[in-house]
């Protein structure tokens, strides 16, 4: 062995030693590390959950889908910019379908409140949605029981419906309820189909709605006049949405009539850019609460630093006699040292497998929507990075004053 690697070997040893024969002072110095760390791991383990709970919800949506709805210019005055003239048409969404290679469907969307009844049983304000035959593509709705809306519906106006499972229970529909008949405000529609209940999913909150579908020509004779629409779309691929969504500025805008200079009366929105909103908003929330909760961190190095200016008091006699039989102030200043880091590196491995076991904790609680959360590794890695610098920063004046100390007069020290 050489000498250098036997003096690391001889300085941890006496560190380690000094550490074991004050094993409760040791314990109780390294709790403010153990309940940093345990802290910060915990709260990065929760977001870090939660972010992957929503990125996933969006992914579920799909990164390839696009929003389209009108909007009012900013400070733009009503009487220039009325309703009437920003809101979406149906003729719209078909120049958008039949004039942009990136979209691969789109539908216009409008909803109603609407009185439904099956038997003797009542449902007042249900939620009725006019779309068009994409719309199951478009928000990837697929019928679970009967078939899909076709473009004959659309076509000849059919009084038909889709239903979500919810539903048949709110509305005491037969387990399979494709050709009966719902009355809708007043009218007669053949129920054709049943398509799954989302809503209850989304972001793990909400409440399970009856819905109804029915074709969007039918919707809009049931609307009153100047009725809102929205436009769901989907791109051919999810990283084409900046093209698709060019696209469809330069039809609306070709079809409004708009000149160079002109704002848009619509607006155009990716579910992309809302998730790379949403990363960058979740990324900086974890750094923002992982160094609020890192504070605990720089008060147990503080209490490392008292303890460890207390420890070169009580032992001024032995660095006395450490000095007097040839020790080099390095070979002092190296033991307390390394005493600070090893108390700072334990306490910090403890408090990363508390952390963990938070985690888990958290990810088993059935309303948190943390099923995921989980200590990512580069929090680990940190945490012990940090354990280490705190213990440095921390046991650098006790070691520099330790090994500063006059032989003579530590000594003579009582």
């Amino acid at each position: 062995m050489s000498f250098g690697a036997y003096f690391w070997a001889q300085a941890m040893r006496l560190a380690l030693s000094q550490i074991w024969a004050n094993k409760m002072r040791a314990g109780l110095t390294a709790l403010g590390i153990i309940v940093g760390v345990a802290s910060v791991t915990a709260v990065i383990a929760a977001l870090t959950g939660l972010k992957s709970k929503v990125l996933n919800e969006f992914e579920s949506i799909g990164a390839n889908r696009l929003f389209i709805f009108p909007n009012r210019p900013d400070n733009a005055p009503r009487n220039l910019y009325p309703w009437e003239k920003i809101r979406l048409k149906p003729e719209e969404a078909a120049a958008i379908r039949d004039g942009c290679p990136h979209i691969k469907a789109i539908t216009p969307v409008t909803e109603l409140a609407i009185d439904v009844e099956f038997g003797v049983k009542k449902v007042e304000g249900i939620s009725a949605v006019g779309i068009w035959p994409d719309w199951h593509q478009t928000d990837n709705r697929q019928v679970m029981i009967g078939r899909q809306f076709s473009q004959v519906d659309e076509d000849s106006e059919r009084q038909v419906c889709l239903i979500n499972d919810r539903a048949i229970e709110e509305l005491e529909l037969p387990p399979d309820p494709v050709g009966q008949n719902l009355t809708l405000g007043g009218r007669r529609f053949l129920i054709v189909g049943v398509v799954e209940t989302l809503q209850s999913r989304m972001f793990g909150m909400g409440t399970q709605e009856t819905e109804v579908f029915i074709p969007f020509s039918v919707a809009a004779k049931l609307q009153s006049p100047g009725y809102f629409i929205m436009n769901h779309a989907i791109t051919t691929e999810p990283n084409v949405s900046e093209e698709a969504k060019s696209e469809v500025t330069y039809v609306l805008r070709r079809m409004r009539g708009l000149k160079a200079g002109e704002p848009d009366t619509f607006q155009v929105e990716a579910i992309e850019q809302y998730v790379q909103q949403f990363t960058m908003l979740a990324t900086a929330i974890t750094a923002i609460a992982g160094g609020i909760v890192g504070i605990s961190l720089l008060v147990g190095g503080i209490g490392i630093m008292n303890i460890m200016l207390v420890s070169v008091s009580e032992r001024t006699r032995e660095i006395g006699l450490r000095k007097a039989v040839g020790a080099t102030p390095t070979a002092i200043l190296l033991q307390f040292l390394l005493e600070a880091v090893t108390i700072c590196f334990v306490g910090g491995a403890i408090g990363v497998g508390l952390g963990e076991a938070m985690a888990l904790a958290l990810s088993l609680i059935p309303a948190a929507s943390l099923a995921e959360a989980s200590v990512p590794w580069w929090a680990v890695v940190l945490s012990f990075l940090f354990s280490a610098g705190v213990g440095v920063v921390f046991g650098m004046w006790p070691a520099v004053k330790a090994s500063r100390l006059d032989p003579i007069e530590a000594l003579r020290h009582e």
